[in-house]
């Protein structure tokens, strides 16, 4: 071979030796690069760089049906963050032997919850041991005045028969002057409090109001008496307890809202509900000029009409005086069925309990009941094995394992969260 052509072959394996030196420098430094990038900016599943997942605002206000949803992190390796929004959904259940007395001492092994027909892993459980809060919302407008003295009384021996671990807020109504005329409005006289003293001061505070803002009384008591979330061991330990007629004349709000903050809120509904159904009547059926008359509220009228005709004339359901005794004493039958019906569905959805009362020994019958329940009601909570946000309602059915003849009463289901 002639020397010439040696020089170029041997330059040429020189040239590729460099090139190839080069490119193999160049890859393992890219790849060294992108270990160091993945391990700065971890991957978060479900979400991209330009489209952060959105996370509800405390002030945005569920739908009626939804429940509030908790957003945690997990790290599952290093440089690999997962986020994963999961609802807890709790489950307060009452247990009672073939003689109806509550049953105590109860694992959490000995409770299966389903939803669906599906099986759940509970994560959750508080024994009958566990505390309780309670927002004791009491009715002291025009129907029930006449009896305050014995609403005091049955509210401090409800008070009397809690645990001493057990805290209490109490809400009532009372009248505010504006434009010179009282307006029934919503006041809460005690926040959370385990001192008896305190309490029982609050109740001899009780005012009286010359209309019911049942709806707008409920709202506050989510709002305000349960503002912040629960402590760790009062998960689904949490209850309202109405003495009412459930009968609403003069709130801002309805009740679509009030259960919607009831349901975020996480709270069991207890109503005791005063039957003042032939007092009211009686007066509505008085002479408008007759001082001791009843009149139905111009919201009242609205909703009936908004309810019940609503292919109606605003204006034929606007002025009560004009009305026939006929008509008002049907307007009236159907608001207090309908309250009775609200009130029971809260009960159930919430895993509470609605009872009758008429007169005030039974009603006072009914508040040792409820605080009897409350002290021997367990509390479990799972995150759903469906997580669909289809805004569905989802049936609970709470089911006893190696106890004999025992029977359990337990919230019936929930709705689904939205998109």
């Amino acid at each position: 071979m002639p020397a010439r052509q040696v020089e170029i072959r041997l330059l040429g394996c020189l040239v590729s030796a460099v090139l190839s030196l080069a490119l193999w420098v160049a890859v393992g430094s890219a790849s060294q690069q992108g270990q160091t990038n993945q391990q700065q900016r971890p991957r978060k599943v479900g979400a991209t760089p330009t489209t952060p997942p959105t996370t509800p605002t405390p002030s945005s206000t569920p739908p009626a049906n939804q429940q509030p949803t908790n957003s945690s992190t997990e790290e599952v390796s290093e440089g690999d963050v997962v986020r994963v929004e999961t609802q807890l959904v709790t489950v307060p259940a009452v247990v009672t032997d073939r003689n109806g007395r509550p049953m105590a001492g109860l694992r959490a092994e000995n409770f299966v919850v389903f939803e669906d027909g599906k099986e759940q892993r509970v994560t959750n459980f508080a024994t009958t041991d566990a505390p309780f809060e309670i927002a004791l919302l009491l009715d002291t407008s025009g129907s029930t005045r006449e009896e305050l003295g014995l609403i005091r009384d049955a509210a401090n021996a409800f008070i009397n028969a809690l645990r001493p671990g057990d805290r209490v807020g109490i809400v009532a109504f009372n009248n505010v002057s504006r434009n010179g005329s009282p307006l029934a409005t919503v006041d809460v006289l005690s926040g959370l409090e385990s001192d008896r003293k305190v309490l029982r001061a609050a109740i001899e505070n009780l005012g009286t109001s010359n209309g019911t803002p049942f709806y707008d009384g409920l709202g506050r008591v989510a709002d305000q008496v349960f503002r912040d979330p629960p402590s760790k061991e009062m998960r689904g330990r949490r209850a309202v307890v109405a003495l009412t007629d459930g009968v609403d004349s003069s709130s801002d709000s309805g009740y679509d809202d009030a259960r919607a903050k009831l349901v975020r809120a996480g709270l069991a509904c207890y109503f005791i509900q005063v039957n003042t159904e032939d007092y009211v009547e009686d007066r509505l059926l008085k002479d408008c000029q007759d001082d001791g008359r009843l009149t139905l509220s111009a919201k009242q009228l609205e909703r009936f009409r908004s309810l019940f005709v609503p292919q109606a004339q605003k204006e034929d359901y606007q002025d009560f005086c004009r009305m026939g005794q006929f008509e008002r004493m049907d307007i009236s039958r159907q608001l207090y069925n309908l309250a009775r019906k609200e009130m029971g569905a809260m009960a159930r959805d919430s895993g509470g309990r609605a009872f009758a009362a008429n007169n005030q020994q039974e009603a006072q019958a009914a508040f040792a009941q409820v605080a009897n329940e409350i002290g021997t009601q367990y509390s479990m909570g799972y995150y759903p094995s469906n997580k669909t946000r289809d805004g569905r309602f989802r049936q609970i059915k709470v089911e006893m394992r190696g106890v004999k003849d025992a029977s359990v009463r337990a919230r019936e289901g929930y709705f689904a969260p939205k998109q």
